[in-house]
């Protein structure tokens, strides 16, 4: 166990001052702490505690709103505000108190309480016994589990992690238990591990409906689309008009390609809860997607005008690429940006839609605030460290050398149907996606996930920082498994295929797999899509992605990144001579028939003017370029980065070391 700081060490004595009664002494002991730490979460509420104990209850109440500016998700706060307001005789404003710490924390016993009583005050019988059939559950539960999930709800995963497993040991089967070590593990992004446990859980209670949700959730976040789909629909069974399942429905039926079925069904949703702003946000996703981009816009204003602070509905606008932002939308977005009601996730949407709609007016040193500042508060969310890049690259080069892959000639799944582009996000790959899809013999798909799962699982449950198995576990890999593995990829990704001969895979992250996708897929074709440096680097800085991409939120990581890629890309060339075959995007945007002409020449594929008039096939974009591509080539996006070169030296500097 860490030892305890001294601050750590002063909580805990206050702690222990309140459960021996001696409130005085614990009170002034919270209020000299909170002299060194103002925004402590602990320490504001056991003040605001010791407040209430000693009748002071409006002290209490002033202390509370300390703490919700601090720590607004705080589930205790509310309770506490509840017990307050009880003591002032105001029920109306304790029971919405109480009902908001609930909301949070399904796993406070003395909130359900005393909703049971204020809820039976006023005569609202139906959810007195619903309030009481949540105390008698948890009740019924372990006070371990009961616990932990308390703490989960909270937000102390890691406490909340160490105290259900520390129950698992003793009681291995608990599936309460297990759903919440589940629920865990999908906070923390350990993926695998949740699918097992939600698995496991589903095999002793198959009737266990919020286990299955949370199931579908999992399989949603791994990108296992058709599996997600079949476990919707055997809830959908149970209850068909459950909104949650039937988001989730449309979830599953937008990633597998089914939009109109997702647009349908969004919108009903839609129509059901007007104000839920998520619901147009998604149904103006699937709509830009399928190259609706006005029936897209209207969407994502109506995102905006459901909730004024949704930062991402801002965002969405911007990142069309095309849509130009009136005086009314700058002033709106800026007024929310600058609030301190606006929540954190929120603020960082706001700040890269400023940054962009100011950059299309040219108020180029107004923009690049806006930019950086989002860019710091996302990097504050996230631990990307850079030399955990660089040490991955320097294992790919060792492991995958020219020799590995000469012993293992002939392994792998000889079909030639994949077309892998790789690169860095932002560097074209989404214009040669287009123009290969173009083609009456491929396929465009989307960003597949199943390398990226594939490297996970070569990795193993409990992958080692300090000695990571993959890549070094390729060397143990039998021919069997090697052209399986290539087998089932294929199969695996046949569900975002049609009937073409080829298909595009356009992860741009794959570069860091290459030796694996060669020793699987060795007839696949691999295309690099590459860019010139500051325009590619500076254009991630810009782009808030939905997920991954981490290295993009610091010029100094951006740069780093880009050298580990160029230098990975440089090893692949030696080792692979001739299976990676590299489109600068300058040369494409200057000569786009013979650029063409170069890309279908090393698929195999046969000249077809549709490849020119790229912009004109009808198919999803899922990426920030969707709608660049559904027009003709331009120059635009070249050299923008020297409108800032003034405020990029930290990338400059990366890039020359």
């Amino acid at each position: 166990m860490l030892a305890q700081t001294p601050i750590e060490a002063e909580v805990q004595a206050i702690r222990g001052l309140l459960e021996r009664g001696d409130i005085q002494r614990a009170l002034s002991a919270a209020l000299a702490l909170l002299q060194q730490v103002p925004e402590n979460r602990d320490v504001l509420y056991m003040a605001a505690v010791s407040h209430r104990y000693l009748q002071a209850t409006h002290a209490a109440l002033d202390m509370l709103v300390r703490l919700e500016a601090a720590h607004p998700n705080y589930s205790r706060l509310y309770q506490e505000r509840g017990h307050c307001l009880l003591a002032l005789r105001q029920p109306g404003a304790a029971l919405t108190a109480f009902l908001r710490a609930v909301q949070i924390n399904p796993a406070l016993p003395a909130s359900w309480h005393a909703l049971q009583v204020l809820f039976r005050s006023a005569g609202q019988t139906a959810d007195s016994e619903m309030a009481a059939g949540h105390v008698a559950k948890l009740r019924d539960l372990p006070a371990d589990v009961v616990t932990a999930t308390s703490l989960f709800s909270d937000g102390e995963l890691h406490e909340a992690e160490r105290v259900v497993r520390q129950f698992l040991q003793a009681q291995p089967e608990h599936v309460e238990a297990m759903r919440l070590l589940a629920r865990i593990g999908m906070a923390l992004d350990v993926l695998d591990d949740a699918e097992f446990l939600l698995e496991s859980v589903l095999a002793f209670a198959p009737g266990y409906h919020l286990a299955r949700y949370d199931y579908v959730l999992v399989l949603l976040q791994r990108h296992r689309h058709s599996r997600a789909m079949e476990e919707c629909r055997i809830l959908l069974q149970v209850d068909p008009r459950n909104r949650d399942y039937r988001a989730a429905f449309a979830a599953a039926s937008q990633a597998l390609g089914q939009y109109e079925e997702a647009i349908r069904m969004y919108r009903e949703l839609a129509v059901e809860a007007p104000n839920a702003a998520e619901l147009h946000l998604s149904v103006g996703h699937a709509l830009k997607t399928m190259g609706r981009q006005q029936e897209a816009i209207d969407a994502y204003h109506m995102a905006a005008d459901a909730r004024p602070d949704f930062g991402d509905a801002w965002w969405s606008l911007a990142n069309l690429k095309t849509y130009r932002f009136g005086d009314a939308d700058l002033e709106r977005m800026t007024v929310q940006e600058a609030s301190c009601a606006t929540p954190v996730e929120d603020r960082i949407h706001f700040c890269f839609a400023l940054g962009k709609a100011l950059e299309d007016r040219g108020a180029f040193s107004d923009s690049f605030r806006y930019y950086a500042r989002g860019n710091a508060l996302k990097k504050q969310q996230i631990g990307y460290r850079a030399e955990l890049t660089e040490r991955n690259v320097g294992l790919q080069k060792s492991v995958c050398d020219a020799e590995f892959f000469e012993a293992r000639s002939g392994w792998g799944c000889v079909r030639p149907d994949p077309i892998f582009v790789v690169g860095l996000p932002r560097a074209g790959s989404t214009l040669l996606e287009q123009i290969l899809a173009s083609h009456s013999q491929v396929d465009g798909t989307m960003e597949l996930a199943d390398i990226s799962r594939l490297a996970v699982r070569l990795q193993g449950r409990v992958p080692s920082e300090a000695a990571p198995a993959y890549p070094a576990v390729l060397r143990e890999l039998s021919p069997e498994q090697v052209r399986r593995f290539g087998e089932t990829y294929l199969e695996d990704t046949q569900v975002y295929r049609g009937d073409r001969p080829f298909f595009i895979d356009k992860n741009p992250n794959n570069f860091r797999h290459l030796g694996l996708i060669h020793l699987i897929l060795p007839n696949a074709k691999i295309i690099d899509a590459r860019r010139e440096a500051m325009d590619c680097c500076f254009s991630n800085f810009k782009q808030l992605f939905a997920s991954g991409q981490e290295f993009t939120y610091d010029l100094g990581d951006i740069g780093r990144y880009y050298r580990s890629y160029v230098e990975l890309m440089a090893h692949w060339d030696r080792v692979l001579p001739g299976r990676i075959l590299r489109v600068q995007h300058e040369d494409v945007v200057g000569d786009l028939e013979g650029s063409v002409r170069r890309l279908l020449d090393f698929c195999g594929l046969a000249f077809e003017e549709g490849c020119l008039e790229f912009y004109r096939t009808e198919r999803s974009v899922r990426t920030a370029s969707s709608e660049q591509v559904r027009r003709p080539i331009s120059r635009d996006g070249m050299g923008q980065w020297r409108k800032f070169e003034a405020w990029l030296g930290p990338l400059r500097a990366a890039l020359r070391e």
